[in-house]
């Protein structure tokens, strides 16, 4: 079958690779329809990750036909259209029981390089080297899905498949920000960054009952995207000082909740995110975020920030005596995706939730290493690429 492979540093190829198989009896093979790109996937791009190694295949946002089920796949028959989970658990370990998923016990088959770096093993997730599963990714024309009952659920029939497709994980990552965050009514909440799941996280925090949402980014297409598609008010970082902005929208406190959504992704030395703006940082460095810094700083004194973005290894700087003088609740994690999407695709099918705009190019698959560029380089007004393997 093809399938987008990393071939290096800034280095993307579709080669044909072997067809996925059944390894267990609670695995199946899903024909892709839609797989999409993904900030998280900027560092592997630019090689950082120290296991990717030349014909791993990425991506790990998808939704395609269910092509063969194991024996012991339930939910599941031949022909039906699913969304599944970016995030790869058991559905049966003592975090899954707890809508943690993320955090699996055994999600990743070969937890040793997770263990080194993080002091624990996580969940999988496709399309990413040893340390988080090793599972073949998304970009592909076939993707076996592990844990099949877990972690792929059933569109419903109204739902389109460039809106299902961000159920995968922008959708549920955006939720899980403002969820946990604790949003409630009233509360004003800051966003910073205004890609896919930035104004998701927007999206769910006017639905779960926020009085205000303001967006902080520097590219004007996406502050108006984010406008038009969310309500939500907007701030260019160049152009305003964004903490005393904050602050006078909010009753001179700051922002109830803080969200941030940028993350320390970079495009192999080129400027691809808030932190590295600020910071200076280039790949093989030590990671920073401006944003992380600004929100601690912005919050209100009680106030909660949660962390959405990629982060890897260690962070530079990072202001611990504001969140303990202030009080701050501090929290962050990858999306736990399986305990939101069955409720997100209801949302989406009662049109209380709409993605599709987020994809603002869509591409074969033969197109991935020129989708990657644009997305990477924020080029074109480019938001998220959608591939499309047959053309």
């Amino acid at each position: 079958m093809r399938a987008l492979c990393w071939e290096g540093a800034d280095s993307l190829a579709v080669r044909q690779v072997p067809d996925p198989e059944l390894r267990n009896a609670h695995d199946m093979i899903v024909r892709v329809r839609r797989s999409a790109t993904c900030g998280g996937d900027l560092p592997l791009l630019a090689g950082r990750s120290p296991f990717l190694a030349a014909g791993d295949v990425l991506g790990h946002e998808f939704l395609g036909e269910v092509a063969e089920v194991g024996p012991q796949v339930r939910r599941h028959r031949v022909g039906d259209r699913v969304v599944v989970c970016a995030t790869v658990a058991c559905g049966s370990c003592w975090y899954c029981r707890r809508g943690q998923h993320a955090c699996c016990d055994n999600g990743d088959p070969a937890p040793a390089a997770a263990e080194a770096a993080w002091g624990q093993p996580t969940g999988g997730c496709y399309g990413h080297p040893r340390g988080t599963g090793g599972f073949a990714g998304s970009h592909a024309e076939y993707v076996r899905v592990p844990y099949a009952d877990v972690g792929a659920f059933t569109v419903p029939e109204t739902v389109s498949d460039d809106r299902a497709v961000f159920a995968s994980e922008a959708a549920p990552a955006g939720w899980m920000g403002a969820e946990l965050g604790e949003v409630g009514p009233g509360d004003v909440v800051a966003i910073w960054g205004a890609g896919a799941v930035g104004q998701l996280t927007a999206q769910a925090a006017t639905l779960l009952g926020a009085d205000r949402v303001i967006v902080i980014d520097r590219h004007p297409e996406r502050l108006r995207m984010a406008e038009r598609h969310t309500g939500a008010e907007t701030l260019h970082y160049e152009q305003t000082d964004v903490t005393a902005e904050l602050r006078e929208r909010s009753g001179g406190r700051g922002p109830d909740v803080c969200v941030e959504a940028v993350g320390a992704a970079d495009g192999g030395g080129r400027p691809a995110s808030l932190a590295e703006r600020f910071a200076g940082r280039r790949a093989g460095r030590a990671e920073d975020s401006l944003a992380v810094r600004e929100a601690v700083h912005a919050c209100r004194k009680g106030g909660t920030v949660f962390v959405t973005g990629t982060f890897t290894g260690f962070v530079d700087a990072f202001p611990l005596g504001a969140v303990m003088n202030k009080g701050l609740t501090l929290r962050s994690g990858r999306q736990h995706g399986q305990r939101w999407i069955p409720m997100l695709l209801e949302r989406m099918a009662r049109d209380e939730l709409r993605t599709e705009h987020l994809a603002t190019h869509r591409l074969p698959l033969d197109q991935g290493p020129a989708g990657y560029a644009l997305f990477r380089d924020r080029a074109d007004g480019c938001v998220r690429v959608v591939f499309t393997p047959e053309g």
